[in-house]
Parts: structure tokens; sequence; C-alpha cells
């Protein structure tokens, strides 16, 4: 009964909080930004309605007027709004590009400049991030990315997958490695139940794309992916 709850408010505040938003952008200058700042308002409402606590730890590891990539675990759906809620940036996912055709979310999410990726196609994918590149060039915003591709079926981090963390190499803009603290154990992919009421967010400190080059960029990966499980092993002691 919580889950069919969960999916119902999800879906009520997407078709709520999305067309009001785009309403809103008909009279603003910098289009998307309001939409970035409704975002944050639908994560804190999901999780408000099915009583859902969350914490944020490390903020401070941040510029609140700066924008960063976001790297981090995928272990659950409430991982996005509980990033959402606790990341007080404009904040747009990279998001597979079959979400792109769901009625009202896809139009909602290209209104707000998130970014597209074909995964079934390798060559598609290094285009959408190239455009990426030159999008955050033009309209700076942060991003929010899940290098493993996909949610982890067992609790387990995965390997990082270069593509999205490249960004940081001619964008300039750091890499932030963050931790989904309990995400998982509440809502795992393909179950059919939610249990337990906290959750949680661990940011990390910036790493600095400006190190690596093209020709290190797999030792960006792993370097990423090793401060997100140090951050996991922290959160479990």
């Amino acid at each position: 009964m919580r889950l069919i709850w969960f999916f119902i408010t999800t879906a009520i505040l997407t078709l709520v909080i999305g067309l009001s938003g785009i309403f809103l952008t008909i009279f603003e200058t910098k289009k998307g930004k309001i939409l970035g700042h409704c975002a944050r308002i639908w994560g804190k409402c999901i999780l408000f309605f099915n009583g859902i606590k969350y914490s944020i730890k490390g903020l401070n590891n941040l510029n609140p007027d700066g924008n960063y990539i976001f790297a981090g675990n995928h272990t659950s759906v409430l991982d996005i709004p509980l990033a959402f809620s606790g990341l007080p940036f404009w904040l747009v996912p990279i998001a597979k590009i079959e979400l792109k055709k769901v009625l009202v979310l896809g139009w909602v999410m290209q209104t707000a400049g998130h970014i597209w990726v074909d995964r079934t196609k390798r060559d598609q994918a290094l285009k959408s991030i190239e455009k990426a590149k030159e999008s955050l060039k033009k309209k700076p915003r942060s991003i929010l990315l899940f290098p493993e591709g996909t949610r982890t079926i067992n609790g387990q981090l995965g390997q990082f997958k270069k593509g999205g963390l490249l960004l940081s190499l001619d964008s300039g803009i750091p890499i932030v490695p963050v931790a989904f603290i309990g995400t998982y154990e509440m809502l795992k992919k393909g179950s059919l139940k939610m249990t337990g009421w906290e959750i949680e967010l661990r940011i990390g400190k910036p790493i600095d794309g400006h190190n690596y080059s093209n020709t290190s960029r797999k030792l960006l990966a792993n370097d990423v992916r090793e401060k997100v499980a140090e951050l996991l092993e922290y959160s479990a002691k």
C-alpha cells in the first residue's frame, strides 16, 4: 500500500509542479532556472508526503555560488528526489533518452535543460556529451550523474563509466562525489514494498577535472568511484 501511495504522489506532484514550472518559464529570461527551483520543491514534497526523513552531510564542502558535477551511487528511484531536496543548486540530471517520451515528465525535463543520453548507441552518447559541454558553457548549472549507468540490483557499488565525467575536463566544473545512504534498503530495484523511514545524502570534497586529461580519463572514473566508496564506508561505521 505504501509503495502504491508513493507512485501516486510522485505522479500527481510531477504533473502539478511540472506544469506550474512550465507556465512560469514563460516569464523568465534564464530559461530553466525556475524549473530548477520547482525540482527542489518536487523532491521535498515527495519525501514529505511519503513520511521520509532525510539528512544531508558535507554541504559545507561546497561553495553555494558554484556549479558542480555530482557523481554518486545509484541504488533506488529515491536517489533523485533526495538529490533535488538536499542539493541547493540549479541541478539537472543526465537522463536516459527514453524518458523524453514520457508524457509531461519528458516535456518538463526538456524545458529544464536536462541532458539526454542514448545509452544503446555509443556514438550518439558521445555526441550528447559534446552538446552538454557547449550547453554548460552557455548556461552554467550543476549536473547530477550516476556513473554506474543504471541502478544496482544487489546494493553493491558497480564500476564507474567515464563518459559523463568527461564533462569536467572541458567545462572546468569540479566533480563532487556523493553517496546515497539507505535508499536501497528503503526501495530497491524490482521491490514491491517500501521499508524504513530515514535516508541520507553524504557529500564529499570537489575533485578538480583540470588535474586529468583525455589520456587519464579512466583514472578519473576510478578516483571518483573510490571517493564515493569511502563515503559509503564512512556511513556504515
